[in-house]
């Protein structure tokens, strides 16, 4: 039956959707309408299903339906072409194995019919070296892959002020393509990478600019890297082994499929606006969020309350401050209290003041209330019991939205004392 082999990869798909419930029904379930909520039918061996997810509080993404879609159809596929007798058993490992990564791969192709296959194959020559190491240290590696042609792309180069080492002829990407360690140990997924067509032949070797990133928020998160996404073509995209050897695609919008400890995660910007809208400055989200993620990939914990009161009530809530009455604390946090984000990133301060212990409080302006800042959890109505992030994060979010980043890089968003989405 479809709905129990769903139950092989429920888990996935709920863990890519932030912890929503999903679940597969027989025939046209009834609906009820929800923002909340998002049903899908799909067809299996000429019988009618009704795909359902549902999360608290926040509305699913265009994006995050679009991989679902991908999804469904590639599970109609697969069990499809698993029924024989004896087979269900070969048909579950398939699931769990190859799902997420087929549904990567077709939502990369997009409309272009007979891209899925060298986009998969990259996908898996890329899982293999997320394995490797060198001299005891992860391999890392870079491609982009342009839907355009050689003379457009060079020219896009050519403006953003970047060099293109041609490779002549064009070296397939083949199975043993990482087989001589130099190809990543010199292309490193950083400020180099291969340049490849979408039939997987890489034409060079890209080295950014040295002036193209102006800071670590925008290094970590390959800004430069997505505006070169979004102009090479329809259908673009940029895929790399980073250093804690997660494999992240560049996707224009700009968004991330991340595959870490073994599982594909979205970052999907839309998910964190939706869920900061109205708490804090539309300026202020699109730059926190990008560093939210730059802390999760770095491994740096963090709590954020954008606090909804006044500075007088918030005082009520400070059990004590990280720095103390040491004289230095109070003089360094004296100089970034009141800053704006926009401000504190460009100073580069954002990211130190961040990944440093206790919780960051920012008003609806975007400025900067508090730091270092221990939250006194008596005052919350009821509390989510775990470490001290967990507890602290849960406590804080009846005054408030909350952002947990743990250290071991999940990013949680917390609203009402009640965790409402995950991601990683």
């Amino acid at each position: 039956m479809p709905v129990a082999a769903f139950e092989v990869i429920r888990d996935n798909i709920s863990s890519f959707l932030g912890g929503a419930e999903v679940d597969l029904l027989p025939g046209d379930a009834e609906r009820t309408p929800d923002p909340t909520s998002f049903w899908e039918s799909v067809t299996i061996e000429e019988r009618p299903y009704s795909f359902k997810a549902q999360r608290k509080a926040l509305a699913f993404t265009r994006s995050e339906i679009a991989f679902c879609r991908e999804l469904l159809t590639a599970f109609s596929g697969l069990y499809s072409g698993f029924q024989q007798e004896g087979y269900a058993a070969q048909f579950r490992t398939a699931l769990l194995a190859s799902i997420m990564d087929i549904t990567v791969a077709r939502s990369l192709r997009g409309n272009h019919s007979r891209g899925f296959w060298p986009i998969q194959q990259l996908i898996q020559l890329l899982k293999s070296l997320s394995y490797q190491r060198y001299e005891g240290k992860p391999a890392t590696t870079g491609f982009l892959v342009h839907r355009t042609t050689s003379p457009l792309i060079n020219a896009l180069f050519h403006e953003r002020h970047h060099t293109l080492i041609p490779l002549q002829p064009p070296e397939e990407i083949s199975p043993d393509f990482f087989c001589n360690p130099l190809p990543y140990r010199f292309v490193d997924g950083t400020n180099l990478f291969f340049v490849a067509n979408i039939q997987m032949q890489v034409t060079g070797v890209l080295r950014t600019s040295a002036t193209a990133t102006h800071n670590d928020i925008e290094r970590l998160t390959q800004r430069e890297m997505f505006s070169l996404v979004r102009r090479a073509g329809k259908g673009a995209f940029a895929v790399t082994v980073n250093k804690v050897s997660e494999i992240e695609v560049l996707t224009s919008p700009a968004r991330l499929l991340v595959r870490r400890k073994g599982a594909w995660s979205i970052f999907d910007p839309d998910i964190f606006r939706s869920f900061l809208a109205g708490s804090i400055d539309a300026a202020s989200i699109d730059e926190l969020l990008w560093t939210l993620y730059a802390l999760s990939k770095e491994r740096n914990g963090t709590v954020i309350l954008i606090y909804n009161r006044g500075p007088q009530k918030l005082n009520r809530l400070k059990k004590g401050s990280v720095g103390g009455d040491d004289p230095i604390s109070k003089l360094l946090i004296g100089r970034v209290q009141k800053r704006s984000v926009s401000d504190l990133k460009q100073a580069g301060l954002l990211l130190r003041i961040l990944s440093a212990d206790g919780m960051t409080v920012f008003n609806k302006s975007g400025k900067l209330m508090e730091t270092g800042f221990i939250f006194d959890t008596t005052h919350a109505r009821e509390v989510v019991i775990g470490g001290g992030r967990t507890t602290a994060a849960s406590a804080a979010s009846y005054f408030g939205k909350v952002i947990k980043v743990s250290q071991d890089g999940p990013i949680d968003l917390y609203q009402d004392g009640q965790l409402i989405y995950r991601f990683g």
